[in-house]
């Protein structure tokens, strides 16, 4: 339903329940999760990026497309993502103030287009 606009009735059926306090919604119906053990964390995080034309040494390119990096896949597609991976854990391992947050701030990435 990606892209559809919701309709006066829908958006007014959900706009009640939202209104409606915790203890009035009805969940008996939905199963309770304990077993968190196959969660990822920052799953749906997606962060700011910044496009930018970078030379780099053309067997270091082929290295990143040869290799893998914390387990992710060896293939050639993905090899910008190692990169940017590669970058994030050596800043990372030299700067502990760093990445605290899992989200950048907008002035931490200051010239983005500001898509996410």
């Amino acid at each position: 339903m990606a892209g559809r606009r919701l309709t006066e009735e829908e958006q007014d059926a959900l706009d009640a329940l939202g209104d409606l306090p915790d203890d009035r919604i009805d969940t008996t119906d939905v199963p309770e999760v304990r077993d968190f053990s196959h969660a990822i964390r920052g799953a749906l995080y997606r962060p700011i990026k910044q496009q930018l034309t970078l030379k780099l040494d053309a067997d270091l390119v082929d290295w990143f497309k040869r290799h893998q990096i914390d387990g992710r896949s060896a293939t050639e597609k993905g090899y910008q993502t190692r990169l940017n991976l590669a970058l994030r854990l050596y800043v990372q391992q030299h700067d502990p103030e760093f990445g605290l947050s899992l989200t950048p701030t907008r002035d931490a990435v200051a010239g983005t287009s500001g898509r996410r």
